[in-house]
């Protein structure tokens, strides 16, 4: 419970966000943020406790966005339920990958790029497939009510995608301080040591591909609902991906608010680029790249990992200090 207390303590601040903030602009970009803080979180189960980098994620956002819309658009599934199922798809689709990929011996670089082909054949059967809307793409009827997973507030999606990402920084935690998760490391730092050591290591990194698979499907289901659209190119684009292995290196790889700070760093960034340039088209991305390149530069253990750097230093500074007044006490 002890280490679940920095957990609750950041939840309730950021739930007490729109009692003050009252703006549908900063309320939308908030949403946004915590979105992707929440599919950055999948990642980082993957990436950054168990070591394997997918380019691939958009894979489960996608799954879990068409499951959810499809369920209700065509077969009248309750939003609730179709919510829950488009995050069990998610879970299966990591079951999936990590018995293909990881059966086949494969890592590193490897297993990247077949994260990546995944998603991209994902990408083009959507694009094509009648049940998906193909090239259309899928539109959930609105139809207000919290019944419908569909809330006339801003506030209302922020506390459901808040709880969301709560739940998923409870599961990091919990997974941070359990067997499994000292499994997990051992197999990111050396895999072979691991084996030889009696950790069944394809077993692992599957049911990591799990977790994560229906964490960022959690995020892909609520964008469904928060948008009420999704196609091909939305689902199971590239950028989906980028911003999920982004937050959590940007914020700290392997560390339960490292995707969230990541993601709200990310998205100021990109925000604030868009204020400085202006209508010049282009500049705003360039800028924002290069921001991202002096942030991973100088922090390349994260945002977390600077600060934890930084205190460090202050730390050994005033033990040296406290030692030469000792010093010169006994002097």
């Amino acid at each position: 419970m002890k280490g679940l207390a920095p957990i609750a303590a950041v939840v309730a601040v950021l739930a007490a966000v729109p009692l003050v903030v009252h703006s549908n602009a900063t309320l939308n970009f908030l949403v946004v943020a915590l979105m992707i803080a929440l599919a950055g979180q999948g990642w980082n189960i993957l990436g950054g406790y168990a070591g394997q980098y997918s380019f691939g994620h958009a894979a489960f956002f996608g799954t879990g966005a068409y499951a959810t819309a499809i369920l209700q658009v065509r077969y009248g599934v309750n939003a609730w339920i179709g919510f829950g199922a488009g995050i069990a798809a998610g879970a299966a689709l990591g079951g999936i990958i990590g018995a293909l990929t990881f059966r086949s011996g494969l890592r590193g670089s490897y297993f990247a790029l077949v994260t990546l082909a995944f998603a991209e054949v994902l990408r083009i059967i959507a694009s094509v497939a009648p049940i998906t809307g193909a090239g259309v793409g899928t539109l959930i009827n609105l139809d207000l009510g919290a019944r419908a997973f569909q809330f006339q507030s801003r506030a209302v999606f922020y506390w459901v995608i808040l709880a969301l990402l709560g739940a998923s920084l409870v599961i990091a935690r919990v997974i941070e301080r359990s067997r499994f998760g000292a499994w997990l490391i051992a197999v990111r730092e050396n895999e072979d040591a691991a084996k030889a050591l009696g950790v069944d290591a394809r077993s692992v990194k599957t049911a990591a591909m799990v977790v994560s698979g229906a964490t960022t499907a959690a995020a892909g289901c609520f964008y469904a609902q928060y948008f009420l659209f999704v196609d091909s190119g939305i689902a199971y684009g590239t950028w989906i991906s980028i911003e999920a292995l982004l937050t959590p290196i940007i914020g700290g790889v392997g560390t339960v608010f490292g995707p969230l700070l990541g993601a709200l760093v990310v998205k100021s960034l990109g925000e604030g680029a868009k204020l400085v340039t202006g209508d010049v088209p282009g500049l705003d991305l360039i800028l924002y790249g290069a921001v991202l390149v002096l942030v991973i530069w100088f922090t390349p253990h994260g945002l977390i990992g600077g600060f934890a750097q930084v205190r460090g230093r202050f730390a050994r500074r005033d033990a040296r200090a406290a030692s030469s007044i000792q010093e010169a006490g006994h002097g």
